[in-house]
């Protein structure tokens, strides 16, 4: 049995803010995009405090931007294999999906439903404190376009990410275990899972033909297992990347307060991951998942999950455990082309895409 968490007493302020549009008024548009407020583009990301430079406007803006996108990737998560409450409403449950998803553990319903309560609570709070400051908070509520499954269980309304054709990038477990190579040094890193880069695939049921036979719904919640840690991976990375971007002191608080959760969020997803079952989908052969034990090697170790010491700042030091990759250059234009090649935006037009990449412009053109 999985226990429900409590309830908030105020469970209705982070989710009323989302229905509402994040802000005041509608959506104006800004070059090809979106911010909360209709302001022009002539003050996209200007200093509106003297507390704040541009360049930590505009950090914060992508990535609250960011975090609207992981909001709603995890609500659809939840609304199929997590806790539906007060907390995190909407959907049904998916009983078939759940099952698949307790195989890697049996408490992940209650841990979808917790990051994905983290997921709204960054993006409402980092919203709210650009206001605050008289900044404009970011709204991408025109393009909740994309559909939803049709899998009972799921909410008919309109998406910004999509979970039904992924490309997932593995190459984070690898990364991890190299005590010898660091991405800051343009070292690359094979794939645990190859066959998930080699497709589209979904991470949930597009619909109730997809919850049988039991290895094809097996597979979709490994897919989703795997895709679960690439996702916190990214923002485990982002958060200290962009921080040594960040000018102000109460900024560089936010982020070094709100990274540590996605790091927090990826070690359970990295550990969860390793219990995945290894089958081959019958349903489409080309998905398989091995035996990451098989070979013997730490690089593919299931239950190896602390970052092993590596290479840092200089070959010449000794290794240390660290995040990685940490490198601030291009770090938000990084995050957006991960984003894109895992196959989450399908479906999104232009003017989406060149939204993102001006944010990304902005926040990795900030300097302290």
């Amino acid at each position: 049995m999985v226990q429900k968490t409590n309830q908030s007493k105020n469970p209705a302020s982070r989710r009323s803010f989302l229905r509402k549009g994040l802000a005041v008024g509608g959506a104006g548009t800004i070059g090809a995009g979106l911010l909360a407020s209709g302001l022009p583009a002539s003050v996209f990301a200007e200093e509106s405090d003297s507390s704040l430079t541009k360049g930590d406007v505009a950090i914060l803006q992508f990535l609250a931007a960011a975090e609207i996108l992981e909001t709603d990737l995890w609500q659809q998560y939840n609304e199929l294999g997590g806790i539906q409450d007060s907390e995190v409403p909407g959907g049904s449950g998916s009983a078939p999906y759940i099952k698949a998803l307790q195989f890697l553990d049996g408490d992940m319903p209650q841990y979808i439903h917790d990051n994905t309560d983290d997921e709204f609570s960054h993006f409402t709070f980092i919203n709210a404190y650009l206001k605050s400051k008289g900044a404009t908070p970011v709204n991408l509520d025109k393009f909740r376009t994309l559909p939803s499954s049709k899998a009972t269980g799921a909410q008919q309304i309109g998406r910004l990410t999509n979970l039904m054709q992924l490309t997932v990038d593995t190459t984070y477990w690898t990364r991890y275990r190299s005590s010898t190579k660091n991405p800051d040094f343009g070292d690359t890193f094979a794939p645990a899972i190859p066959s998930l880069l080699q497709g589209k695939f979904p991470a949930i049921p597009r619909s109730d033909a997809d919850l049988t036979p039991g290895d094809h719904i097996q597979a979709i919640a490994n897919t989703a297992a795997f895709h679960f840690a690439f996702i916190e991976a990214g923002g485990t990375s982002l958060y200290p990347s962009l921080a040594q971007r960040v000018s102000n002191v109460e900024v560089l608080r936010i982020l070094l307060s709100i990274g540590p959760t996605e790091t927090a969020h990826f070690q359970t997803w990295h550990d969860k991951a390793g219990n995945f079952k290894v089958l081959t989908d019958p349903t489409n052969k080309k998905l398989v998942f091995p035996d990451l034990n098989a070979s013997g090697s730490q690089a593919t170790q299931t239950n190896l999950i602390m970052p092993e010491p590596t290479i840092f700042l200089d070959r010449k030091f000794p290794p240390v455990s660290i995040i990685r990759p940490t490198e601030t250059k291009g770090a938000a234009m990084g995050a957006v082309k991960a984003l894109t090649d895992d196959g989450l935006f399908i479906g999104q037009p232009p003017e989406f895409f060149a939204l993102l990449k001006q944010l990304a412009a902005a926040a990795d053109a900030a300097q302290r």
